[in-house]
């Protein structure tokens, strides 16, 4: 192959918002800002409506946002949902990016548009008035870089799409795993179907139930408050002006944290020692069930490792005879009476007296117990997977912007499969040449 890499500038070397047509009141596959999830390849969400505006797509082709702050966020995907030349459309807040035959490769595209050098160049062409910025095509198509000969683009991204596909199987199989454990809660402590002394379903077999507050519960099963089942503990922020509070090893959690993960690894924010000794949190642990209190409301997640927390959430933590999985998925149906309660109203805040208030039944503790020990070993492997992920996470973000810059080469028609890596989420610097 040719070993040359030459100056290009991004207009010159790809199509910028390439031109299709779709005829208005066309019904077509439509993708929303929504539907984008920060720094994820893979478009899992789309609704077929009618065409009547927007930015156009095949397959191939990569979606930038360009408004702020979801560009900042790192929304980009690479379209894959299509059939054979069928165009979709979505946003019109999207940039649309598509390689050149010959010139460019459709997915190392993908992966030259989530490479800091170009994030920095469209972050900075950014013009408008506060909160409506947008990145400017003109400026962003004059970007020069150098580019790989096409071949090498191609081993690139081949190296680069094999994380990516590793990190997505894991993705879908914590998602198959967190729904069979909430299709276990609900059969057992919101349909009363769990195991009667004989193995049958309890309310299916004729089992015994009594009147109470909230309706119809099993017999011996009480009705009480959130707070019997956990208690409710805040957490704080160290001075965000003494720097040797910050950038140490423990994981700070806020709702900016909540991601589609069940199990919360990594951090924007890390605190020192001192940091946690001189604010408000206390170091909680894995299993922990944090939930957001404040700007986005009523996100649940699981501690993936020990960590701190800041004042805008929760730490939920399971009392005597209670566990943190059976907390979690209770949280989770708690979260879902609150916001019908509210009965179109904002759902803007959560309190400790929101759960002091809040009644909900409380199940025989064996059951509990049993229900846990049947979860522990999905559990175990989401968690497994979660940090596996991370680690994958890590190797590619590392390797990125070496392969784009040419300080890694790759040599063409190698195998790209993902070798065993750790299990445990590590920093990310073992990875760094």
């Amino acid at each position: 192959m040719s070993f040359e890499w030459r100056e290009t500038t991004l207009g010159e070397s790809l199509d910028i918002n390439p031109f299709y047509s779709i005829r208005k009141g066309t019904l077509a596959k439509k993708i929303s800002m929504a539907d984008l999830e920060p720094f994820t390849r893979k478009i899992t969400n789309y609704e077929v409506a009618e065409f009547n505006g927007g930015s156009k797509f095949k397959n191939g082709d990569t979606l930038v946002a360009r408004i702020t702050p979801c560009l900042e966020n790192g929304k980009t995907a690479y379209v894959n949902i299509l059939e054979k030349d069928e165009i979709g459309f979505g946003s019109t807040e999207f940039i649309v990016l598509r390689g050149k035959e010959g010139i460019s490769d459709n997915k190392y595209v993908y992966y030259l548009s989530i490479s800091p050098e170009f994030r920095n160049v469209a972050i900075k062409s950014m013009t408008g008035t506060s909160g409506r910025q947008r990145a400017q095509v003109d400026a962003i198509s004059k970007w020069q870089f150098r580019l790989p000969p096409i071949k090498e683009q191609k081993e690139i991204s081949a190296l680069l799409s094999s994380l990516d596909d590793k990190i997505e199987l894991n993705i879908a199989i914590n998602k198959n795993l967190e729904e069979m454990a909430q299709a276990l809660f609900k059969r057992w402590f919101v349909d009363f179907e769990f195991p009667n002394e004989n193995g049958e379903p309890y309310k299916s077999s004729g089992g015994e139930f009594e009147e109470s507050e909230l309706g119809l519960i099993p017999k011996g099963w009480k009705v009480g408050r959130a707070t019997d089942i956990f208690d409710v503990q805040s957490g704080g922020t160290p001075k965000t002006s003494t720097s040797e509070y910050w950038n140490g090893e423990i994981p700070f959690f806020t709702p900016k944290d909540c991601s589609n993960s069940l199990y919360v690894i990594e951090t924007e924010k890390t605190i020192t020692e001192d940091g946690l000794n001189n604010c408000n949190s206390k170091l909680f642990k894995t299993d922990t069930v944090f939930i957001t209190a404040r700007g986005t409301v009523g996100k649940v997640a699981l501690a993936g490792r020990d960590m701190a927390m800041n004042q805008s959430c929760y730490a939920l933590v399971a009392k005597s005879g209670y566990t943190q999985k059976y907390v979690f998925h209770l949280t989770q149906q708690l979260v879902n009476v609150l916001r019908k309660n509210a009965s179109g109203a904002v759902f803007d805040a959560i309190t400790v007296s929101t759960f002091q208030n809040l009644k909900t039944t409380l199940p025989d503790i064996e059951l509990v117990r049993h229900f846990d020990g049947l979860v522990n070993g999905l559990y175990s492997l989401l968690l497994e997977k979660a940090n596996e992920t991370q680690t994958l996470q890590q190797l590619r973000d590392t390797l990125l912007p070496k392969l784009m810059s040419g300080e890694i080469r790759v040599p063409v028609e190698q195998d790209h499969s993902v070798p065993d890596l750790p299990m445990v989420a590590e920093s990310s610097t073992i990875y760094q040449s």
